[in-house]
């Protein structure tokens, strides 16, 4: 009987010490899921906010300022593999680093292999900073400067306060309200602009540019692609590869230059417009009209215009 009951005692020691070395297994390893084709682990902190941020990421990322007492992060990393264990070994090598240096948050992702994916929310921040290798980024909130820089990605951006600069190699942007003024660029796609209280210059290889309401002057520049400047505060710069150009209301003179499409303005302080090839239509324009275009017809209302400041030039068409 002290030989049976010895036996089950170190059986049941053996069982025990399998079940604690797998617990502590699955302790040491933990967090990785496979999503479809790769595998991913989730990264998660807070910390006090301050009052600038900074993230540096390779993948989409998502700011929501304003919101919250404190800093918290989600950080998704991924790879492709071919099994578990070799996802852990490349996985275990990446983490998420969250710092403040000189009194700005710095959240960097890890990148190379691994894609990241970047979801951030903060009390209010004076400014912020992104920058990606590539993916998409949304940012709102911010209470001051915004400075986004992504290699490839749409761009989403409402409720800055200050200025705002936003570069993406391709991606349309969409812009909701900017309390200072705006720069955009982008390699292709098209360019959607709400409020602006600042001066404005908007640039894209190729796609339509969209601005709804400009505090100040405006620089629109496309390679190719329509202009729709509904209202500007000063003067409005607008050039086009082709496309139309459309200005309904600007405080001072619209200079347009179309390589292949027509020109219209509804009203601005002067007007001077060329077109390779395309009608110009202008009316209300309280100062000098320098109009020309090599095909197409020229409509022009005279209205609060001296003549003397009247120039009107075609090679084919009409005048009127």
């Amino acid at each position: 009987m002290l030989r049976s009951a010895h036996s089950k005692n170190r059986a049941l020691l053996a069982l025990v010490t399998a079940l604690a070395t797998g617990l502590a297994a699955t302790a040491q390893e933990p967090g990785i899921v496979r999503d479809g084709d790769r595998w991913r682990r989730d990264f998660y902190g807070t910390q006090p906010a301050a009052k600038r941020l900074r993230i540096n990421a390779h993948g989409p990322v998502t700011l929501q300022a304003g919101t919250g007492t404190a800093l918290t992060y989600s950080v998704r990393v991924s790879v492709r593999a071919r099994s578990e264990a070799e996802a852990r070994r490349v996985l275990s090598h990446y983490a998420v680093k969250l710092e403040t240096v000189g009194g700005r948050a710095v959240l960097t992702a890890p990148g190379g292999p691994v894609i990241s994916t970047v979801t951030v929310k903060t009390p209010r921040i004076e400014s912020a900073a992104i920058s990606t290798s590539a993916g998409p980024v949304e940012a709102t909130g911010v209470d001051g400067l915004l400075e986004v820089d992504t290699g490839a990605g749409e761009l989403m951006v409402d409720r800055i306060k200050g200025d705002c600069k936003l570069v993406t190699g391709g991606g349309d942007v969409r812009v909701g309200t900017v309390g200072g003024g705006l720069y955009c660029r982008t390699g292709a796609g098209k360019i959607d602009v709400g409020t602006v209280h600042g001066l404005a210059i908007m640039e894209t290889v190729g796609g339509d540019i969209f601005a709804k309401e400009i505090g100040s002057s405006v620089k629109a520049e496309t390679g190719g692609g329509g202009i729709h400047i509904i209202r500007a505060g000063g003067t409005v710069n607008a050039i086009t590869g082709g496309g139309q150009i459309v200005v309904d209301r600007a405080g001072g003179i619209v200079t347009a230059r179309n390589m292949a499409g027509p020109v219209q303005v509804g009203e601005a302080g002067g007007v001077q417009c060329e077109s390779a090839s395309g009608g110009i239509r202008v009316s209300n324009i309280t100062g000098a009209m320098r109009v020309s275009t090599s095909l197409g017809n020229i409509l022009a209302s005279l209205l609060g215009a001296r003549l003397a400041d009247l120039r009107l030039e075609r090679d084919r068409g009409a005048t009127h």
